[in-house]
């Protein structure tokens, strides 16, 4: 194991305080969904186990995604499976898409907006606000929400989802080129009015600062291993920075950002490392990883499509 490597995996253990749902719904996105989307709970303890997280908070964390309704549980004779539920599997697969995205969204050049149109109390417009931030939307005043590539129709069902569509009749979803009235100003200082991105751009930066050394250095030594173990665990937690990252990303188009965005970086260094990481912790899944009763699921094809080796972005140096 290199240095690098083993002060990441130290800096988490050393953490006061884990959060041990988050990390787990990362480890059912990247490593359970594509395998049957089920795990048997002890062998998710035994996987989680050399991050220091105790069985007793695994435990608790996987009964709170049961009650959140992300997974449910499959009984095998005395054991159980805790398997994704249709909305919690549509919940990762949905995330999936953005995690392993082989490039940031294209731009059609038209504004999505939504207004909040007739009387909304301050508890539903203020839902309203925080499932729309989660969609990526920023808000210009108080009763326009923008963005410049989201899908009007999934923004919509997700409303539905969250238990909003009584609010449904009080937004008005309208297209607008660049050049309409009220958006005519420059595109990167629209965004500028919408969102603030200076703390996500400092965190993105971050993310670049404690994986960029591990790379450089399985860069420079080619003959360079990574144990089966040590690559699942470092795996893990480069997906889950990452994704906590993404949870706070508009992911809006390269036009519409400044040059020296560090998302584009971070992008690269976790799309390169991940490649890196993909074998030998596979095969630490294929050992550890097991249902109820004792079998080990295979990774679905569709494994093969993360970070496709054709990625537009391996023709940008590192």
């Amino acid at each position: 194991m290199t240095e690098s490597i083993q002060r990441r995996l130290d800096d988490f253990r050393q953490q006061r305080r884990v959060q041990a749902r988050s990390l787990i719904i990362s480890v059912f996105g990247d490593a359970i969904l594509l395998r049957g989307g089920r795990v048997w709970l002890g062998s998710l303890v035994q996987l989680l186990e050399p991050l220091e997280l105790n069985e007793r908070l695994i435990r608790t964390s996987v009964f709170r995604l049961v009650k959140e309704e992300w997974l449910h549980t499959e009984t095998v004779g005395r054991r159980a499976d805790y398997a994704l539920t249709s909305l919690g599997r549509q919940r990762f697969e949905e995330a999936a898409r953005h995690i392993y995205a082989s490039h940031a969204p294209q731009w059609d050049r038209r504004w999505r907006l939504i207004f909040t149109v007739g009387e909304l109390d301050a508890k539903k417009r203020e839902q309203v606000r925080s499932a729309l931030f989660w969609q990526g939307f920023g808000l210009l005043g108080s009763d326009c929400f923008v963005h410049p590539s989201a899908d009007l129709t999934q923004a919509f069902d997700a409303l539905v989802a969250e238990g909003l569509s009584d609010v449904i009749g009080h937004l008005m979803p309208l297209l607008a080129a660049d050049a309409y009235s009220g958006l005519s100003a420059n595109g990167i200082d629209l965004v500028r009015r919408a969102w603030s991105l200076e703390s996500l751009d400092l965190a993105y930066a971050a993310f670049v600062a404690t994986y960029s050394p591990i790379l450089a250095d399985l860069r420079r030594d080619r003959q360079l291993e990574v144990a089966p173990q040590e690559a699942f665990l470092l795996r893990t937690l480069l997906i889950h920075d990452y994704r906590r990252l993404l949870l706070r990303d508009p992911e809006l188009p390269e036009i519409l950002l400044s040059r020296d965005w560090s998302g584009q970086m971070a992008r690269l260094v976790c799309r390169d490392l991940y490649r890196r990481l993909l074998a030998p912790s596979e095969a630490h899944l294929d050992q550890h990883l097991k249902w109820a009763d004792g079998s080990i699921p295979e990774a679905s094809p569709a494994l093969s499509k993360r970070f496709p080796q054709d990625d537009p972005l391996d023709r940008i140096a590192l």
